[in-house]
């Protein structure tokens, strides 16, 4: 699958001088908020106050000096990342640019980001079953490999739909370290996979970045069609100029809609929406931004005055 001519270097170039660059810069010094590192190391030791997590009392030094002290920590935000990739034939739809070559600007632009900061990722591969396993480096070649890998990745062609239960369990097998996981998707699946979700996101870190193309929540109206099922080749001649084709292909995206969303809520997971009509570095700010305010409200506010969105 192809996502570009041109070649990976060129490609990193590109996305380097147009988002890297403005990304970069506007998240410096958030760093720490937006990807949590795993090590934890005791700084100092204080007053407990109104804010602080009960759980980060001192006993021993509370009952010596009959006053609440809490620890403070300095949290070191190296962190193994990895991205699991659903790389399925209905993750080359689009009706514009393909969710493919989204997926494909994401993971380079978030590799480079990690990197840069001595974080080493890694990559899975998925279509019909675990197809590849890149292990987690470092460095600008890491990257240009990575890259590489998705700009000529070939899936082995299938006849069923997608199954994302499997694939969670496959990459919970592979992840023996605890990591950051980035479950990048359009999240057409067969049903059952919020419960592997959430037994991943108890060990990991875990953000879905879901892909997802305008044509799949409304269906054009272009008259008479032959509409294709990218993942088992099922085909059906359809009206889209029915109302009542169109009334009920809305009614399934919301059903969809509402199903992911409940999923996603149960394991707690955020998730990272991109559209193939939106630019990823808009996408990637307001994820930012969500990131950033949840992190500020969790460690400052009593868990009753939290803010949920």
């Amino acid at each position: 699958m192809s996502v570009s001519p041109q070649t990976p270097d060129t490609v990193l170039r590109r996305l380097e001088w147009t988002v890297l660059r403005r990304l970069d810069g506007l998240l410096h010094g958030s760093y720490r908020t937006l990807f949590r590192g795993q090590g934890l190391d005791l700084a100092d030791l204080r007053e407990y106050q109104l804010h602080d997590d009960v759980r980060h009392i001192d006993w021993n030094v509370t009952a010596r000096l009959q006053e609440p002290y809490v620890r403070q920590f300095n949290e070191d935000r190296d962190v193994t990342a990895w991205f699991l990739l659903d790389t399925s034939p209905s993750v080359a739809f689009g009706s514009g640019a393909t969710k493919l070559s989204v997926l494909a600007g994401f993971v380079t632009v978030l590799t480079r980001v990690l990197t840069r900061h001595g974080n080493p990722v890694g990559a899975i591969f998925y279509s019909d079953g675990v197809e590849l396993v890149i292990p987690p480096r470092t460095g600008r070649p890491h990257v240009l490999h990575m890259l590489d890998t998705l700009m000529n990745f070939k899936s082995r062609s299938k006849t069923s739909a997608t199954d994302l239960s499997e694939f969670l369990q496959s990459a919970t097998a592979i992840l023996s370290r605890r990591s950051l996981v980035f479950l990048v998707s359009d999240f057409i699946s067969t049903p059952g996979w919020g419960k592997p979700l959430s037994q991943l996101a108890r060990r990991h870190e875990t953000i879905a970045v879901r892909l997802s193309d305008p044509a799949e929540q409304e269906l054009p109206e272009i008259g008479l069609a032959v509409v294709q099922d990218a993942e088992t080749g099922e085909q059906m001649f359809i009206d889209t100029g029915d109302r009542g084709v169109r009334k009920r292909f809305a009614l399934a995206a919301e059903r969809r809609e509402q199903e992911l969303h409940t999923a996603l809520t149960k394991a707690q997971v955020d998730c990272l929406e991109l559209w193939t009509d939106d630019d990823l570095m808009d996408s990637l700010l307001r994820f930012a931004e969500l990131r950033k305010r949840r992190a500020f409200t969790s460690t400052n506010l009593p868990p009753h005055l939290e803010v949920v969105s």
